[in-house]
């Protein structure tokens, strides 16, 4: 099955690596579907590669056919709100992150912008069973295949998690390109 044969799907909780991810599959020739909307900051550097319509799948999927072929970004809770039918196919690339970390780096994100996060217990309660409750989803449905990537295995040893991202999606990419798209200097809430 080549790349133009499905949706790449990069997803996770926020604060996951899901930007990160996205910057590897534009390196390797993934194109990444994004309408550069949402600016670059402080919080991610290289850019957020977020794609407006997806903000609103629940009630609008007609973008899709644009996205066959690319990589597009959507948030966790609005995957199982693409279209289940025959003629779409998905490749899902879950990133997954210590839960601590992603705590710690979404309350520096909204410090940054003057707001206050949400109680973390609650939040990382919430976080987990919407992780279980997706990956069971994307398990029950065949249109769905689905690779889990480690943010901090990504991060720290880059060559092994992308290999297994080239291969998931084909084995077409740019593998060095990729590994190069990894920025370990901005792997900047790390729990020891």
């Amino acid at each position: 099955m080549k790349a133009t044969d499905f949706i790449t799907v990069v997803t996770g909780l926020p604060r996951s690596g899901t930007s990160l991810m996205m910057q590897i599959l534009n390196a390797g020739g993934i194109r990444p579907l994004t309408d550069q909307v949402r600016a670059p900051d402080e919080s991610n550097p290289r850019g957020y590669f977020e794609f407006e319509p997806v903000k609103r799948l629940r009630t609008d999927q007609s973008w899709l056919v644009q996205a066959r072929g690319h990589a597009v970004k959507v948030v966790h809770v609005l995957v199982p709100h693409l279209p289940v039918d025959a003629t779409l196919r998905y490749r899902v690339i879950l990133m997954r992150r210590d839960m601590r970390e992603i705590l710690a780096s979404q309350r520096t994100m909204l410090e940054r912008q003057g707001k206050k996060s949400e109680d973390e217990t609650i939040l990382a309660r919430a976080y987990h069973a919407q992780l279980s409750a997706l990956e069971e989803w994307l398990r029950a449905r065949e249109q769905f295949s689905m690779l889990a990537i480690d943010y901090r295995e990504l991060i720290e040893n880059p060559r092994p998690a992308v290999i297994e991202v080239d291969n998931f999606l084909g084995g077409r990419l740019d593998v060095e390109a990729m590994v190069n798209a990894v920025d370990p200097d901005l792997y900047r809430q790390r729990w020891p």
